[in-house]
């Protein structure tokens, strides 16, 4: 079974493009490519990674598709197309030649509208993903939570993951509303849930390992073991934390859980989502 990190990022920063990269985020704001990651999946004894889009120009997934062309320890890529668009179909299957594209993400978190995905639009392009095999990651903020949760249901043969937990406010230890809207998605097999991304939403500063765990029980109460994929989120975890810290918060987790779900987490779960080979 492949031990997998299913979410990080590759980019040749642009202050423009990754606007996002605030001032105190100077740790990123620089290049990151292949070659800074991939000892450090070499030093964790992992397999390969999920290569994530970060910005939404279609030039992206051609950046994206390059490197994966070069480094086979990018298993797959999660690119970006324009799913409000009224040609979103001929794109889909214009990037069915690049066997490495896996799946979609479009940035709903911060929307002007926080039920964007909810838009007939949108709704009818993320319907077109399933004819062409494509996953759908979804990137949200707590409070898109409850539309989202209309958002997928409506949708029961589409695979979607939610991405970093969909961020809930770990650094004020705010998880009752979280925890309550998170647990809806229970029931919805459909839908799976990255470990990641925790630290960017915890104290960059001070986190305590115990600070997750409410957190992570959630999930696993909520999706089980078997719709959990370990994600780094690397290198915005670098904000917070190191790699390999950033990883210990999960390992140390999952520890007591059994040999078999500690490979699913890690990887197995992740290569049956994403398809990877």
């Amino acid at each position: 079974m492949l031990k997998i990190d299913a979410h990080q990022h590759f980019w040749k920063y642009n202050p423009w493009r990754e606007s996002w990269i605030t001032d105190e985020m100077a740790a990123i704001q620089r290049d990151f490519l292949p070659g800074d990651l991939q000892p450090l999946l070499h030093q964790h004894g992992f397999d390969g990674c999920v290569l994530v889009q970060s910005a939404q120009p279609e030039e992206e997934n051609d950046f994206l598709l390059e490197q994966a062309q070069k480094y086979d320890f990018v298993k797959g890529v999660v690119g970006w197309v324009d799913l409000l668009a009224e040609d979103v179909e001929e794109k889909l299957a214009h990037y069915k030649q690049f066997e490495k594209l896996k799946g979609f993400r479009y940035i709903l978190q911060g929307n002007p509208d926080p039920a964007i995905m909810l838009r007939p639009e949108f709704m009818r392009g993320v319907g077109k993903l399933a004819k062409y095999g494509y996953t759908y990651d979804v990137l949200i903020y707590p409070n898109q939570l409850d539309f989202s949760r209309e958002f997928v249901a409506a949708f029961p043969d589409q695979p979607f993951v939610i991405d970093h937990l969909a961020k809930p406010d770990i650094r004020n230890q705010s998880i009752v509303d979280w925890r309550q809207s998170m647990k809806a998605f229970g029931k919805y097999e459909n839908v799976s849930c990255k470990v990641s991304g925790m630290v960017t939403e915890a104290d960059w500063q001070h986190w305590e390992k115990e600070d997750f765990r409410p957190y992570l029980d959630t999930i696993v109460e909520t999706f089980g073991t078997s719709r959990l994929m370990f994600g780094s989120d690397w290198p915005v975890c670098l904000v917070a934390a190191r790699y390999g810290e950033m990883l210990g918060i999960v390992e140390d987790y999952f520890s007591e859980f059994s040999k078999e779900e500690q490979a699913a987490i890690f990887g197995g779960n992740a290569t049956k989502f994403y398809n990877l080979t």
